[in-house]
């Protein structure tokens, strides 16, 4: 996958994205996290004190915030819903009822008015 569609699949808000797409991504954004909080733990527990863990995990919780958005609002585009109801995913307890719900409804089929495939910017 080139980086341009990297960067889109990531941290860009317009199109549509599958299922598959979907729950891959946000999984990989979920491993990302809890890699860097294994590395901050070994860190402490080290005595090294973990500052650049720290700031790494920083950098990439950030980071992960606003790619579940993208990712949200662009499975949400592929229902045919505004990607506003991606605030959903930032509730706690209600995060993962929506994260399940948005792996397993099925996206519109063909175009609609947020983009004409899955997968591909608007």
């Amino acid at each position: 996958m080139p980086a341009n569609q990297m960067l889109w699949l990531f941290f860009g808000f317009s199109g549509r994205i599958s299922r598959a797409a979907y729950f891959l991504a946000g999984l990989l954004m979920m491993i990302l996290v809890v890699f860097m909080v294994y590395r901050l733990t070994l860190a402490q527990e080290s005595g090294s004190g973990g500052a650049f863990w720290e700031t790494l995990l920083s950098a990439v919780m950030i980071a992960s915030l606003w790619a579940q958005a993208a990712l949200g609002a662009k499975r949400l585009h592929d229902l045919d819903k505004p990607g506003l109801f991606a605030a959903l995913l930032f509730v706690p307890l209600l995060n993962f009822i929506v994260f399940v719900g948005l792996c397993l409804m099925p996206g519109t089929p063909g175009a609609n008015q947020y983009g004409q495939a899955t997968n591909r910017p608007k």
